[in-house]
This record gives structure tokens, sequence and C-alpha cells, in this order.
């Protein structure tokens, strides 16, 4: 083999080995992030049975990898079922998640519902189906996960889902809301966790091209995305690119809420609040500059000018 033969085979080895490394920091800080949101909000307790919904989607794939793995390492005892609701859209495989089920070894159930019909009777040509499709489908997995003796239903929703949800609900609902990590269910019966509330999209794209899941597409029943969840997307993907760090600061407040400096006086006692004449480190500075602010604004940003 001469000299230059030699050099390619050592880069290649080299970039063989680089992308191993990275892809196996990939999957241990997915375990932790996973392993740190389940303990930060005690999503899963001694004896507890998870169903996990798996859709097809890269998200809920990462979401079943990642805890089984971290089963196998838990001090504690608790058991995963996979559910799929095959809701009968035109050329949905059906076979694809079965297969890939059986062969990683967990244990699974796939309900069958022709939820698509459904919605296509019910709902205008051209208009979304996903609020009505969604709701169908809640009502069919809390079903589901009674019939299992399932008392935990994990979904895989990402930080970047929960973070749509909250300017979603900010822009178009007037709520400061977003996705919680965990809740009760609507029928009182369940808890429902959101494992991968600290995982990035990016990384949970990148996991699912690392594992090769088998992608079942989101569109077979020829519903468009939900266009301001979108455009939503879209200015978090100009903010993360123009401005490192402020998305991952936004999902930061989410867990850092001052009731005393907000608006809504069911949340915090403004009605019945006087000054005590104790000093409060948390009180208001109300004559300082703000700490947020700037020496110029940001660009696009709205100034006004000294008269």
């Amino acid at each position: 083999m001469n000299s230059a033969l030699m050099a390619r085979a050592e880069t290649g080895a080299r970039d063989i080995e680089k992308t191993a490394h990275e892809n196996n920091k990939l999957h241990k800080r997915l375990c932790r992030l996973v392993g740190q949101a389940i303990g930060d909000f005690n999503m899963i307790e001694d004896g507890d049975k998870v169903m996990v919904c798996v859709s097809g989607g890269k998200d809920s794939y990462a979401l079943l990898d990642i805890l089984m793995t971290l089963r196998e390492r838990a001090p504690i005892h608790f058991d995963i079922v996979a559910v799929n609701l095959d809701q009968k859209q035109p050329n949905f495989p059906a076979d694809i998640l079965p297969a890939y089920l059986t062969k990683l070894g967990v244990a699974f159930h796939i309900e069958n519902q022709d939820t698509y019909s459904i919605v296509k009777r019910l709902i205008p040509e051209g208009k979304t189906t996903c609020s009505l499709c969604s709701r169908l489908r809640r009502g069919i997995l809390y079903r589901v996960a009674d019939e299992l003796g399932c008392n935990k239903i994990a979904l895989g929703h990402h930080r970047d889902d929960i973070l749509e949800t909250f300017f979603l609900n900010m822009f178009f609902g007037g709520k400061l809301k977003a996705m919680p990590a965990k809740l009760q269910s609507d029928d009182g019966k369940h808890i429902v966790i959101r494992p991968m509330a600290y995982v990035k999209e990016a990384d949970s794209t990148r996991y699912a091209e690392v594992k090769q899941f088998p992608i079942i597409p989101c569109d077979l029943c020829g519903s468009q995305e939900n266009l301001q969840r979108k455009q939503i997307k879209g200015l978090m993907r100009e903010w993360e690119k123009k401005y490192p760090g402020r998305v991952e600061s936004i999902f930061s407040s989410l867990s850092t809420v001052v009731p005393s400096h907000l608006m809504d006086p069911n949340l915090f006692g403004f009605k019945d609040l006087k000054a005590d004449g104790e000093p409060n480190p948390l009180g208001d500075i109300a004559f300082d500059d703000e700490p947020c602010s700037t020496p110029a604004p940001m660009p696009g940003a709205f100034s006004i000018q000294p008269q």
C-alpha cells in the first residue's frame, strides 16, 4: 500500500473513531437529561407501569430507547409497555412498528381504531384535522392505559415542543402556559409525563439518525402541520442562530417564575399586599435601572427617543 492510500486509510479510521465518540457522547447526554427530568419531577417511581406512546416519529422512538436504557440502570423497578395507535390513515405501514418492537424485545400493544374516517367526516376539506384527531387519540390512549394497568403515560415531547407551546399560548391565547413535564390527565386517572422535557430537538433528530429508527411520516392523513407552530419554530431557529443562548435562557425562565412580578391577582395576593416595614431582598427595586437593560437596542427592537 502506497503512502497516499495509507494516509487515507488512517484518516478514515480517525473519522470513524471520532463519529463513534460523538455518538456515544450524544447517548450519554440524552440519558443524563432524561434522567434529570425524571428526578426533578419525580416522574417514575418504584412499581410503576409506564405506557410509552410510540407514534413512529423520531421523538417517541428516542424516548422508548432511552427509557429502556435507564430501566436497566435504575435503582428502582418499573415496567415499560410500548403502545401505538393505528388510526387507519391511508398508506400507513402497519408492519413497521410491530416488527421493530418485536426485534427490540419490549412489551408492546398495537391499538387499531379508525379515527381517520371520523375526522374526515367531521372536518371540512382543507381544514386542519390535528385538533380533533388529538382529542380522539387522547381518549383512546387513556382507555388503553386502563386496560393495560399502566399508571403513567409517557409522551415524547422535547424542550422545543414545550417552548413552541409556550409562545403559541402567549401570542395567540393570551396565557402564560406551556406543556408541563408532569400533569394529571383530564380524566383524573393517570399521570402523564414528558421525560424528554430537557432534550433539544436537534439532539433528538441526530439520535434518530444514529440509531436509524424506522421513521413513519406524520403527514399520512394529508393534514398540514399547524402553520402558527411552524412560524414559532422558525422564529426560535432564527434566535438560536443570531443570538446563541437566548432560547436556553427562555426555557430556564419557565422554571424560575416570580409570581409577585407578574400580573395575575389569583397567583399572588396583590390586593392584600401592604408595607410591613421589613426589608425584602426579593422585593422590587422600583427606581433602579432594569437589570436586563442593554446600552443599545437589539436589531429590530423598538426604541423610544427622549423628547
